[in-house]
């Protein structure tokens, strides 16, 4: 019993302590307000160019990437094969058509249908009773 009765007291340690010779992670350097300015305004400059001969303008805030997944559907590229180009122009249908089905429809309407459709269900789909009641 005597290897038993030894119990250390104190809190725990973390191994690898900057004063045992761990791991010291390196501060980043800060860049100066003028190279920050510069690399922006050399970016902007950039992107007018690879645009300026389509003629249109970068809108603000277009790089939050909202669309990802989405094919893009907003302007032409060269680089598009021909099924490309299908397809993104059936994409562009699909979806008309879908906003055009779904605007037709008013809240209650919607309602109404969920309510007939869960009512044709039969008694298997029921939420069961729980507890007194």
């Amino acid at each position: 019993m005597a290897d038993y009765d030894f119990r250390p007291g104190g809190s725990l340690k973390f191994k690898g302590g900057v004063a045992d010779g761990g791991i010291v992670k390196k501060k980043k350097k800060s860049k100066s307000r003028s190279q920050v300015e510069d690399s922006q305004d050399r970016q902007r400059q950039r992107d007018k160019d690879r645009l300026g001969s389509e003629g249109v303008e970068p809108a603000a805030g277009s790089a939050s990437g909202s669309n990802r997944g989405s094919p893009d559907l907003s302007g032409k590229n060269d680089k598009k094969t021909d099924a490309e180009r299908r397809f993104e122009e059936i994409q562009r249908r699909r979806l008309a058509a879908r906003v055009a089905r779904h605007a037709r429809k008013t809240h209650k309407d919607r309602v109404n249908e969920l309510n007939a459709k869960l009512e044709a269900l039969s008694e298997h789909h029921d939420i069961p009773k729980v507890g007194p009641g």
